[in-house]
């Protein structure tokens, strides 16, 4: 049997004995127990305190009546619970996460299935309705019969979310572990995707779902937002959970965002990261934004001109690398001084003992960390580069820029 929330709420319910007991005003989920079972009905009559029946109480539910397996003695007075989730409380008309369609949605009604477990009648979520029918129920709902308001419903669009993709929005984050929200569905997601999710909600819901991730997930989903969003977020962080996200994400992404940030925040984050992180960016935070030193980013692959191509491969099994930026390997010379570099492309071509200096591209190209970012990205599309790497004074390799670096500075 398929029941709506709208249907449900104002039922009557009747006891064992066929007395009165009170109309439904509210239904919870308890999600720490079962993520989509009705746990709890909230009953009410007149001045009388509510009471609350256990779903292991009920024996039937339909449209308009409830009917219990237990006298009304053996009920309990309603006590709110921050552990459950109320179905027209924290669900109707709130924004939610549709976690399958990779976008933000308002639920106008929640849709219930009848289900025996064990001898015992159990509601279950089944989804949400995001679409014009669940509107049109709660407009007509006690104006026009429930037949009727069936009928006209059945041919208007259907639009519904089954229930395993909906991902809560909950910004308290003692509620959210009191209900035990977790965001693994939102972890699934492309960071595009999510930071365009993240960009419809309000700052409060923006924060709670970055806080929620794992570092590595927020790392990359705040490097695809908006710098104000990003700056407006991490500034709100605790310095220690803000330092954790910075360190996953590249010295360069890291360094923009803390340039953005007041800067007595600013040191806050950079106390609680790791030495060599804090150390590369302090470093990158001396460059002005637009010069190369300020698009650079200071983690480059690089190795010596006389190894072989073998030799090369078994070091790179090795690493723990963003195959995302790795396509282009820096060339040292013995002097360490900058002598080429090869597309990784062209390394997985060569033969096993052919060596570096070998395969490396020409002209040899690099920029200084002074030099105006319009000087690279001059020399980016004169020669159809990926990544142009950054020399010092000494021609030894500082660090190196890469095509999305570019992209993302020509955007802004």
């Amino acid at each position: 049997m398929e029941l709506y929330a709208t249907e449900l709420m104002g039922s009557k319910a009747y006891d064992t004995e066929g007395h009165f007991v009170g109309k439904v005003r509210e239904v919870f989920i308890e999600p720490a127990e079962a993520p989509n079972r009705v746990s709890h009905f909230l009953l009410s009559r007149g001045r009388f305190q509510p009471l609350v029946a256990k779903h292991n109480q009920v024996a039937s539910v339909a449209a308009g009546k409830l009917e219990l397996k237990v006298s009304e003695r053996a009920l309990e007075l309603y006590r709110p619970n921050e552990s459950w989730l109320a179905v027209q409380k924290d669900l109707m008309d709130q924004q939610i996460i549709d976690t399958r369609g990779r976008k933000v949605v308002r639920v106008n009604d929640v849709d219930l299935t009848e289900f025996r477990s064990n001898g015992n009648m159990e509601l279950r979520v089944a989804q949400v309705d995001v679409g014009l029918p669940g509107a049109v129920r709660r407009l007509l709902q006690g104006v026009v019969p429930p037949l009727v308001i069936r009928k006209l419903q059945s041919r208007l669009p259907q639009r519904a979310i089954r229930w395993e993709f909906v991902n809560l929005i909950e910004p308290d984050p003692l509620r959210r572990v009191k209900l035990r929200i977790t965001h693994e569905k939102l972890e699934d997601l492309h960071p595009a995707d999510l930071a365009a999710i993240i960009e419809e909600l309000s700052a409060s819901e923006r924060h709670s779902i970055i806080a929620s991730l794992d570092e590595e997930t927020a790392a990359a989903v705040l490097a695809e937002l908006d710098a104000r969003l990003t700056t407006q977020i991490v500034e709100k962080l605790d310095p220690e959970k803000a330092a954790d996200i910075l360190e996953e994400m590249a010295p360069d992404a890291a360094a923009d965002v803390l340039a953005d940030l007041p800067k007595d925040t600013s040191e806050e984050v950079l106390d609680e990261m790791l030495g060599q992180e804090a150390d590369e960016v302090r470093e990158l935070l001396e460059f002005d934004p637009s010069t190369a030193g300020g698009l650079m980013n200071t983690e480059f692959l690089f190795v010596g001109e006389s190894t072989t191509r073998e030799e090369v491969l078994a070091w790179l099994r090795g690493q723990e690398l963003n195959l995302d930026q790795t396509d282009t390997i820096v060339l040292l010379d013995s002097n360490a001084q900058f002598s080429g570099v090869v597309p990784v492309a062209r390394l997985l071509l060569a033969a096993p003992e052919e060596r570096m200096s070998e395969l490396k591209m020409e002209p040899l190209l690099s920029v200084s960390p002074r030099a105006d970012q319009k000087e690279a990205f001059e020399i980016f599309d004169k020669y159809n580069l990926r990544t142009l790497t950054v020399v010092d004074k000494d021609n030894r390799p500082v660090g190196a820029i890469t095509v999305d670096d570019v992209v993302s500075k020509l955007l802004e």
